[in-house]
């Protein structure tokens, strides 16, 4: 698998996200970048002014409302936010089919992105 995204802090998470949900999840590609994502801004941002928000944990539209309880019941200020938004990062991938050989795109929704073939 191949994967990139645009998106400062929240790169490395919404890459490790996707991640898991193909290889760990079985999920197809496009449907792993669509899914609700989750990241942390409890530390200062690496952009000017370098905001600081302690505990703070944003969660996309379709997390369960026992999930976003469960986090601020432990102490997280969890913000919530709508579906796809641009700050969720915009993941570009593909991914080999270890038993066809065919590669698979996927594309995120939350920003321009598009899967190609030719």
């Amino acid at each position: 698998m191949a994967l990139g995204t645009p998106g400062g802090d929240v790169q490395i998470q919404a890459m490790l996200q996707v991640f898991l949900n193909v290889i760990e999840f079985g999920m197809p590609l496009q449907k792993a970048i669509e899914m609700p994502r989750a990241w942390s801004m409890n530390f200062p941002n690496s952009f000017a002014p370098h905001d600081y928000i302690a505990g703070a944990l944003c969660l996309e539209e379709g997390f369960a409302k026992v999930v976003h309880d469960a986090l601020g019941d432990l102490g997280h200020r969890v913000q919530d936010w709508a579906q796809f938004p641009a700050a969720g990062g915009g993941i570009c991938a593909v991914v080999r089919d270890g038993n066809t050989g065919l590669l698979h795109g996927g594309a995120d929704p939350r920003r321009e992105c598009y899967a190609l073939a030719w």
